[in-house]
């Protein structure tokens, strides 16, 4: 898909409220990644961030360099809403594949997965990663461990621990990527829980 028809692919998606992947509150995972950050000052930036419950929880906590980005307005809207007082500055409406920015962390919430699942794309998705970190940034995040089907239109596309380490292994080291232990229910068993290094 072209950035137009992916605009209007995921707007379409909110405004029939066909979100399923959304859960409504911070991924259990990612929160409790939060809470054990401690320097409040790192720049962190949250793609395909949807309603980004994550960045809110951040933000609560007084993490004041967060910038949330997402391709539709719907959902960036439905933050501005609930936070007011959040800077409109790094309330971002874009395409990943062309943010530029530097930023210490990158938190993924199976946005890896909402990609048409070419080769092609899997790759650029790491290189841009890669390109958005600053030297021994962290890309920390869930990816969905289910299997890879030839559906091209049903997501969220999968795949397993080898198939994401292909792409990810060249552009950055591997400090943890397993089973999710602490998943919500309804993802018990199919996600994995990664830390991946930013590779010089």
């Amino acid at each position: 898909m072209q950035n137009t028809e992916q605009q209007t692919y995921w707007t379409q998606r909110y405004q029939e409220e066909k979100t399923g992947w959304d859960i409504g509150y911070p991924s259990i995972p990612l929160q409790t990644y939060i809470d054990q950050l401690e320097g409040k000052n790192c720049a962190i930036l949250i793609p395909g961030a949807g309603n980004a419950y994550e960045a809110e929880y951040l933000w609560n906590k007084g993490f004041e360099n967060v910038t949330v980005l997402d391709i539709s307005k719907i959902p960036l809207q439905a933050f501005r809403d609930r936070n007011p007082g959040f800077p409109e500055k790094q309330l971002i409406e874009g395409d990943f594949f062309k943010h530029q920015g530097t930023y210490d962390l990158i938190l993924e919430q199976t946005f890896f997965c909402s990609f048409i699942p070419t080769s092609e794309n899997r790759s650029r998705y790491a290189k841009q990663m890669h390109a958005l970190l600053k030297p021994k940034g962290k890309l920390v995040g869930l990816w969905f461990d289910i299997p890879l089907k030839g559906d091209m239109e049903k997501r969220p596309f999968g795949g397993d621990r080898t198939l994401y380490l292909s792409y990810l292994s060249p552009h950055f080291e591997v400090h943890r990527f397993e089973k999710c232990y602490n998943s919500i229910t309804p993802r018990t068993n199919q996600e994995l829980f990664g830390i991946f290094i930013k590779s010089e």
